[in-house]
């Protein structure tokens, strides 16, 4: 998501949790692939699915994890404390995944991400002062939550308690391995080693490996590190690569030394990993995994080699970043039980990391970035591999990689073995002293995004060389100048997708993130609040699946293994389209009226009446 979408004064309005289509249907059903009637842009403050299917809540922020003997109520008021929020659903849900337990698609393991947080919202009294209290408290709101799921009689119901049950948060102690491990910009007071650190934030999107365990990706870490005016030192290259020192969303400088970028400059350098946990095993000990490089983590789908390696591909979610592969060194020992994730337990710590080369004849290149190879050296820089990885950035400047449109969610077409990427937006493509429009990217002022998509050299993920297309050019088709393009004459319009999933059928879900303040408006008038897409690639038809309440964020989601339920995240409901100056424009999905209630993220899990295949 976009720094200047994350906005702490939040607002809100009536809603209800599931909302039947009642307005006009946008077209019949169609072939079994999308045999659901798409549903219609609205602006309704409700969760909208097509007719013969039903939403329900699930999981909302402050709902308890499942801990045994520690299940603290939400608070309607914010009034829970740091303690009890540590033992909760987070705020923000994002990414997620359901590992199914004994092979059984009615019971399983829920992990989502929790990425950020609304002060406003969390704090009774709001954002303002800023205290060691509420800081420790908006550190517990985000992060990972672990909870077991099970459908019974009545539909899917969480398991109070589980012995799986876990918060990982902001304070929770993590290992950090790989080639950048004690490192000495790892290396802090609290950590001489350069090994140890506490917490995870941002997590955004996500990956799941072969064996079973979960990647959450470190996002917008960044603006949650600043200094005083006086005492911040002049950022270096290093630092403004990453965006730090340019101020941040929640001063927990002020209450917390390791978050001053001053006192702590090297504080920062241990956030913007991906982060692996296993979630069958509630004591295992979340890890940083430094060799998939250091950036704005959005994404790690993983997917297998020809000859048995892991690739892992990522995206860096800012204007002008970069797309990444990591490869493996070794083969992925097969299975995905406790022996399976013990057999690879540091597999992804050697291997090598690539940035992508997008040209203009519709072919591309994987660029090795390793110490000594094309210019990434100690003459531009570079002490070792291990600042490669950490400043992975700047090394991906230097050896000529394609700026993006903001790559974010990577989806894998397990039919083709296609590789999809959303590029949520740019407006600041083309402008004075911005990169100009390329093939890869090609419209300025790119306010709608779209789809990009790649096929590697011999159909192998450790391939250095691929084949490239534009899905889709996401945007009104019947706006002059928006230069929508959609793969077929089917499709229902969208703007800026950013979360995509392919579920073992090859139905690709495309989920959309445009702005509060733009949604309804201008050029976005007539594409509605945020949505869930439902996309068959084959046919190049595209329909519209649900539509989320005001204001919200559509993202993450995940089937179980029958395709039966999914499982879908609504993110920041009430987001307004005046920003910080606005009232909350939804309460969903406890309140009625405007500001009868806080807006609250939360999982949704969407079934057929019938018990029938979702999407088809």
């Amino acid at each position: 998501m976009p720094i200047a979408r994350r906005q702490f004064l939040r607002s809100g309005s009536a809603a209800a949790l599931v909302a039947l289509v009642g307005e006009a249907r946008a077209r019949p059903a169609g072939d079994g692939r999308l045999g659901f009637e798409s549903v219609p842009a609205t602006l309704r403050d409700a969760v909208t699915v097509p007719p013969g299917y039903e939403a329900r809540l699930l999981y909302p922020w402050g709902a308890p994890t499942g801990i045994a003997g520690a299940m603290p109520a939400f608070a309607p008021d914010a009034s829970n404390s740091a303690a009890e929020q540590a033992l909760q659903a987070g705020m923000h849900h994002d990414g997620m995944h359901f590992f199914a337990l004994d092979g059984r698609a009615d019971r399983g393991l829920l992990v989502m991400n929790h990425e950020y947080t609304d002060e406003q919202l969390l704090h009774p009294e709001g954002a303002r002062p800023m205290t060691a209290d509420k800081a420790r408290k908006s550190l517990h709101a985000m992060g990972v939550s672990v909870i077991e799921v099970e459908l019974g009689p009545d539909g899917w119901r969480q398991v109070l308690p589980s012995r799986f049950a876990r918060r990982i948060h902001g304070h929770t102690p993590m290992r950090i391995a790989g080639p950048a491990r004690g490192s000495p910009l790892l290396r802090t007071a609290a950590d001489p080693a350069g090994e140890r650190v506490y917490g995870t934030f941002a997590n955004c999107a996500m990956g799941v490996t072969p064996w079973g365990t979960y990647l959450s990706c470190e996002e917008n870490f960044q603006v949650y590190f600043g200094a005083s005016k006086e005492a911040l030192p002049t950022a270096g290259a290093a630092q403004q690569r990453y965006g730090l020192g340019a101020g941040s969303w929640v001063d927990y400088w002020r209450v917390d030394e390791r978050f001053d970028l001053a006192k702590n400059p090297n504080e920062s350098n241990r956030f913007g990993w991906v982060v692996e946990i296993d979630p069958f095993d509630p004591a295992s000990t979340p890890v940083k995994r430094t060799a998939l490089g250091r950036k704005h983590q959005e994404s790690a789908t993983c997917t297998l080699t020809k000859d048995g390696r892991l690739a892992v591909y990522m995206g860096d979610d800012s204007n002008f970043e970069y797309i990444y592969k990591f490869v493996s060194r070794d083969k992925v020992r097969p299975g995905s039980d406790a022996a399976a994730r013990a057999a690879n337990r540091d597999l992804l710590d050697r291997g090598t990391l690539h940035v992508a080369r997008y040209d203009d004849d519709g072919r591309g290149r994987w660029l090795e970035l390793r110490h000594g190879l094309g210019g990434v050296d100690a003459d531009s820089g570079f002490a070792g591999q291990a600042e490669v990885l950490i400043h992975a950035r700047r090394a991906a400047d230097i050896v000529g990689a394609t700026r993006m449109d903001r790559p974010e969610w990577i989806a894998i077409d397990p039919a083709s073995g296609e590789v999809y990427v959303t590029l949520t937006h740019n407006v600041s493509r083309g402008r004075p002293g911005m990169p100009a429009a390329d093939a890869a990217n090609p419209r300025a002022e790119n306010i709608f995004g779209g789809i990009l998509r790649w096929r590697e050299a011999g159909g192998d993920a450790a391939a250095t060389s691929f084949a490239w297309d534009h899905f889709a050019l996401a945007g009104d088709p019947d706006l002059p100048g928006a230069g929508a393009r959609y793969p077929s004459a089917e499709a229902d319009a969208f703007g800026c997708p950013d979360g995509l999933h392919f579920d073992s059928g090859g139905l690709l879900w495309i989920q959309t993130d445009m702005s509060g303040r733009a949604i309804g408006q201008g050029p976005m008038a007539a594409l509605g609040n945020n949505q869930m897409l439902c996309a068959d690639p084959a046919s190049g038809r595209i329909k519209r699946f649900l539509v989320g309440p005001s204001g919200c964020e559509v993202t993450g989601c995940v089937l179980t293994p029958d395709r039966r339920s999914l499982f879908v995240n609504i993110q920041h409901p009430g987001e307004t389209r005046e920003g910080t100056s606005g009232t909350p424009n939804s309460a969903w999905p406890d309140g009625t009226l405007p500001g009868s209630a806080r807006p609250r993220s939360a999982t949704v899990v969407v079934r057929r009446r019938d018990g029938g295949i979702v999407g088809t």
